[in-house]
């Protein structure tokens, strides 16, 4: 009778296994509905818009470069703090909570909502139209576009964006990939725009995340992975650990403290 029984629990925890086996490619396969050869249109735009707080660097060149001089700031600025130590800031032209930056003999430039090229190419009719320059040439990049990656990850990590476009796969790529344990369908970007915060939840498994419009990142946005239900398990079982070897400890303490009191006595 007990080996009958021995043999059917043996046989439900083999069924188990073959049953989880099936269901893991499932929960971890990446874009499991693309077809292969599929083509289809971008629709969203990549193109970063300029926000509050950007920081921007504008480099403007011209025929005669010491005329241009003017219009460019140093690339960065020191400062001599405590014990002698230098720092180096990187300098730029912060946008401000109107939108505004103030450029040198232009003045204040509304420039919220547009993209750098649109900017470099304002300036550059402005300088013209002016007569400050000959055939100026303006460059405008952005100095603080980043983004953060938390979570599930094997090295979460604040990434500097140098150029304007990164995907939430790269940012994820550059965080080292998901760990085993996250969750391949509740991935969040956390996203701050005019006033508003708002979180969405991309599903890594299909082939709908090339189409959304989180799929490319903007600036300061936070990507966190959510852990499964195994990884929740295992940091709450691990903690239970945790206070029990301390209980245990702390009982061991007392045993031999009772003991010493009472070969004292």
């Amino acid at each position: 009778m007990m080996m009958k029984y021995v043999t059917m629990v043996w046989r439900c925890l083999v069924l188990l296994f073959l049953i989880t086996g099936c269901a893991a490619p499932e929960r971890v396969i990446y874009f499991q509905d693309l077809q292969a050869g599929l083509q289809e249109d971008i629709a969203q735009s990549y193109e970063i818009k300029i926000r509050k707080d950007d920081l921007l660097g504008i480099t403007v060149s011209a025929r005669n470069p010491e005329l241009a001089i003017p219009f460019n700031l140093p690339a960065t600025a020191y400062s001599l703090e405590a014990r002698s130590s230098i720092t180096a800031a990187q300098l730029g032209y912060q946008v401000d909570v109107d939108g505004y930056i103030s450029f040198p003999q232009l003045g204040k430039i509304h420039v919220e909502g547009m993209t750098r090229k649109e900017v470099a190419s304002w300036i550059t009719q402005k300088l013209q139209e002016k007569k400050l320059l000959v055939d100026p040439v303006v460059t405008v990049s952005f100095q603080n576009f980043k983004v953060s990656v938390l979570g599930e990850v094997k090295n979460p990590r604040v990434i500097n964006v140098k150029s304007d476009r990164i995907t939430v796969l790269e940012a994820l790529a550059e965080a080292g990939d998901l760990n085993i344990q996250a969750k391949r369908d509740r991935v969040a970007v956390i996203r701050e725009a005019e006033g508003k915060r708002t979180v969405h939840y991309l599903d890594l498994r299909s082939s709908d995340l090339l189409q959304s419009p989180y799929y490319y990142l903007q600036q300061n946005d936070v990507v966190y992975v959510e852990p499964n239900n195994a990884r929740t398990i295992q940091a709450r079982s691990t903690q239970v650990t945790s206070v029990g070897t301390w209980v245990s400890v702390f009982s061991s303490i007392m045993s031999v403290a009772t003991l010493i009191v009472t070969l004292l006595r």
